[in-house]
Formats: C-alpha cells, sequence, structure tokens
C-alpha cells in the first residue's frame, strides 16, 4: 500500500481495488468492451482515475452511476472498498427497481419441469369441474 497519497491510479487498477470486478484482467475487459464510461466518454484501461471523475460502471444488469472519493491501486477489505466511491441517490434507486422487477418476473407463474402423473392430472380435471360449473 502506497504510504503518499497518489494523484492518480489507472482505471482498470482502480475498478479492481474498489471491487467493482474480481480480477484486474476481467476490469480491463469490460472498459475494453465499453461497460465503463468515464466524465461521459468511453474509456481506456490506462486513463487515470482522479479524485472527483465520474464513472458509471455496467456490470451484468446492474448499472453504477459513481463519483471517486479516494483512490487506492491495492485491493483490501470490502469495507475500504466502498470508502473509495459513493453512488449517486438515483443510481441506487434504479438499481433496486431492476431488481425487484428481476425477483417479481421470477416469482411468476413457471411451467412444470415434467408431465403431471396420474394424481395431479385428477387435480386438474377436478378443478376444471369447478370452473364449469
Amino acid at each position: 500500500m502506497h504510504t503518499e497519497p497518489v494523484a492518480s491510479v489507472r482505471l482498470d487498477l482502480w475498478l479492481w481495488a474498489a471491487r467493482f470486478y474480481k480480477t484486474r484482467a476481467l476490469a480491463k475487459h469490460a472498459i475494453e468492451t465499453g461497460k465503463v464510461d468515464a466524465g461521459g466518454q468511453r474509456a481506456k484501461p490506462s486513463r487515470s482515475v482522479r479524485i472527483g471523475d465520474v464513472l458509471v460502471v455496467a456490470r451484468g444488469e446492474e448499472r453504477y452511476e459513481i463519483e471517486v472519493v479516494a483512490l487506492s491501486d491495492v485491493r483490501g477489505p470490502a469495507s475500504i472498498a466502498q470508502a473509495l466511491y459513493r453512488e449517486s441517490d438515483a443510481s441506487r434507486f434504479a438499481r433496486e427497481q431492476a431488481k425487484a422487477l428481476r425477483a417479481a418476473e421470477r416469482a411468476g407463474f413457471r411451467a412444470p419441469e415434467t408431465k403431471p402423473d396420474k394424481r395431479a392430472r385428477r387435480l386438474i380435471r377436478a378443478l376444471g369441474d369447478l370452473d364449469a360449473s
């Protein structure tokens, strides 16, 4: 860990240290494929990150809009990693809404994996008779 404060850190290194990606190679790949924007523009893995920079990180189905609050080039505990950035309230709200929507979609009707057995067919038939009367 650096003892003197650093003025800037590589983007891929900072994303790894902030625990957005498990490895630096994954962070570099995400940046190269356009999943990370810095200041509204596509970035390169070697771009310098400074305090106050605004980043948009797309990870899976989640999208984070964050402001860089601190710099680090080493990966530490999650509590320290979360102190490296501040997520906007709008971004947090949008992520929670999307998460709730995905959970609701999963909780909906799911077709059975197998055909109904004899007992299940009788129950289905009995329910069908109730609706007809």
